[in-house]
């Protein structure tokens, strides 16, 4: 009975650890990475101790960005760099060459990898099946579809590695922790970035910031900063996500430029570096050449060429212009001018950059209506803007926003609002008035930067303003500290428009004329009652003219030259009036002799008056 009883129980243990077998056979490794891919670049993993018909599944998709994954898979005995090279050429040579490169590129493919795969997962996803020809080691390669040919995608991938697992190829497989690949960017020659950064630190700003791209682990980061004005002294820190500083470098400004080398075992995000004058021995405000490179020890000499622009991140140029399309009221007194005009800005953020198949589209278009759901999409990361002279509401007629895949950004906006204005009326009404458009970023100049965009601001010649000549018209951008007490990038949309000059030359010029003229004519009369009753209705005749043309008249603090005219007419034709009152009372006390002598006189010193103080108006307001 013993002896039965031990043999089922060897007999249950044998069958137990077939199973145990069977099932670890049966059981496959799949690992999950996910990381960022940067344009133009590849990131590859070693993948060690494959099995002769082992089959190995990768499955990538982008999770954020527009990047087109591309995965490749070559021998651990292949140079890199020199493969990298050789088909970067081969593939401009097809494209310039081949009248249908797109159908000869997978031939090249299979020339250059051992297997390769593009979009045969779901939308621009990757899912690759390899049958491992013989036992090795193996680089998995991770790309950018046609990054090679000059296609910029970028973003953050998910990517599942397994062996002998289908699953993975709808990319539904779970990661069971293995790991199967690890990364192996020394493989592609330690190739180093580098990027350079000319900025300037001004009484407006007296301090930069600028954010880094994220840090791969065992990355070395290079700093070198040098002062292009004398006797500016420049300081470096390097802060981490909470502003803390983790390395400074020239900070008591002994020298005009700084180095700084700092390792990153674990990779790093969120990291800025703050660019100020040095608290000693160094003025305030002056230019720098910041030289940024990753695994590039040659930057702390300085003697190293850019090759990237993905090391620093600094200010966002977006591209502004102006449409000034209609001038709807100009109110001169108040100097108030309500207008319909159509900003337009571009600008690129990779961090909008999307995955095309998450919309089948290639462009993400908003309007007035769907305003807000861009808002939300963005995360109210964009440069909002606001007008500086704007008085009261701008209202929004119509908006059409269109984000690329890449991450370009087009914002236009057509609109109406009230602009304060600051009028000279001095030389009124031969003056000639400067119009200002004052547009302001609200985030600040070292996250934003405004930049002119070419051959898009004008003056429609339909604008509706009849009184001012609109032709010339400049545009500007300039660095302020306005409203935020922060330095931010104003643009300014500036036109200086002289009045049309027919108006007052018939409604007012003529006729002021015309009364003097009359004043003038009663010096020929000899009959002196007659003189006064003519002076005297010329005077009231003015007085009349001066109150019926009062309303266009601008209230002011201080004369004009309209003002100057007016007011020397009224004086002389009184002078006049009192000038033929003495001439009637010398008349009557039998002097008419001495009356015409003086008379004879006052017929040239009439005119000279009038020539002799408009000149002086002339030269005084004009």
């Amino acid at each position: 009975m013993r002896i039965k009883t031990l043999s089922f129980s060897l007999l249950l243990l044998f069958f137990f650890s077939i199973a145990t077998d069977v099932l670890a056979q049966s059981s496959s490794a799949v690992q999950l990475i996910t990381a960022h891919l940067a344009p133009k670049e590849i990131d590859p993993y070693l993948i060690q101790g494959l099995k002769k018909n082992q089959t190995l599944y990768v499955f990538v998709e982008t999770i954020q960005g527009n990047l087109d994954p591309t995965v490749l898979i070559v021998s651990a005995e292949t140079d890199l760099p020199s493969l990298q090279e050789q088909y970067s050429k081969e593939l401009l040579d097809l494209i310039e060459t081949s009248p249908t490169p797109l159908l000869d590129l997978p031939a090249l493919r299979d020339r250059s990898f051992l297997a390769w795969d593009d979009d045969s997962g779901p939308g621009y996803s990757a899912a690759l099946r390899f049958l491992v020809p013989e036992d090795g080691d193996y680089y998995l390669g991770v790309a950018g579809s046609l990054s090679a040919a000059g296609k910029q995608t970028s973003g953050d991938y998910r990517m599942l590695i397994g062996i002998d697992e289908p699953a993975i190829l709808d990319g539904s497989a779970k990661p069971t922790g293995e790991q199967i690949a690890v990364p192996r960017q020394a493989a592609l020659g330690g190739s180093p970035q580098v990027q350079e950064y000319l900025g300037s630190l001004t009484e407006y700003m007296p301090s930069a910031t600028i954010p880094l791209y994220n840090l791969n682990p065992d990355d070395i980061l290079y700093l070198r900063l040098e002062s292009k004005t004398e006797g500016f002294n420049p300081a470096i820190a390097l802060r981490d996500y909470g502003k803390k500083p983790v390395r400074v470098a020239n900070l008591n400004g002994s020298e005009n430029q700084a180095t700084m080398e700092q390792a990153f075992p674990e990779g790093g995000t969120q990291y800025t570096l703050l660019i100020q004058a040095a608290s000693q021995n160094s003025a305030k405000t002056g230019d720098f050449r910041l030289l940024a490179g990753i695994n590039a020890p040659q930057v702390l000499e300085g003697n190293i060429e850019p090759n990237s622009e993905s090391v620093l991140q600094p200010p966002i140029s977006v591209k502004v212009g102006l449409l000034l399309q209609e001038i709807i009221n100009l109110n001169q007194q108040d100097e108030i001018m309500k207008a319909v005009a159509t900003i337009k800005m571009e600008w690129t953020d990779p961090k909008l950059a999307f995955n095309p198949d998450d919309c089948l589209c290639t462009k993400k278009l908003y309007t007035e209506n769907s305003y807000n759901k861009f808002l939300e999409d963005v995360k109210g990361d964009w440069p909002d803007f606001t007008f500086f002279n704007q008085q009261g509401n701008r209202w929004s007629q119509n908006r059409l926003i269109e984000i690329d895949t890449s991450g370009h950004v087009s914002y236009l906006e057509r609109f109406s609002t009230d602009f304060q204005l600051d009028f000279d009326w001095q030389a009124y009404p031969f003056d000639q008035q400067d119009f200002y458009i004052k547009m302001d970023m609200l985030y600040p100049e070292d996250r934003y930067r405004f930049e002119l965009l070419e051959d898009y601001s004008a003056i429609d010649p339909g604008h509706g303003e009849d009184e001012f000549i609109l032709d010339e018209f400049d545009t500007s951008i300039s660095s302020v500290v306005a409203s935020q007490q922060i330095p931010t990038s104003r643009f300014t949309f500036h036109f200086s428009a002289p009045r049309h000059l027919e108006y007052y030359l018939f409604r007012i010029i003529i006729p002021i004329l015309l009364i003097i003229c009359v004043s003038y004519v009663t010096f020929f009369l000899k009959d002196y009652t007659r003189r006064m009753e003519v002076a005297t209705g010329n005077l009231l005749l003015f007085i009349a003219f001066s109150f019926s043309i009062a309303e266009n008249y601008p209230r002011m603090g201080y004369l004009t030259f309209l003002d100057a005219i007016m007011a020397i007419t009224f004086f002389i034709n009184t002078m006049v009036v009192v000038y033929n009152v003495y001439l009637k009372w010398l008349e009557n006390k039998e002097m008419r002799e001495k009356a015409e002598r003086i008379d004879k006189f006052m017929d040239w010193v009439y005119p000279i008056a009038y020539l002799v103080s408009f000149g002086i108006a002339v030269i005084f307001f004009l």
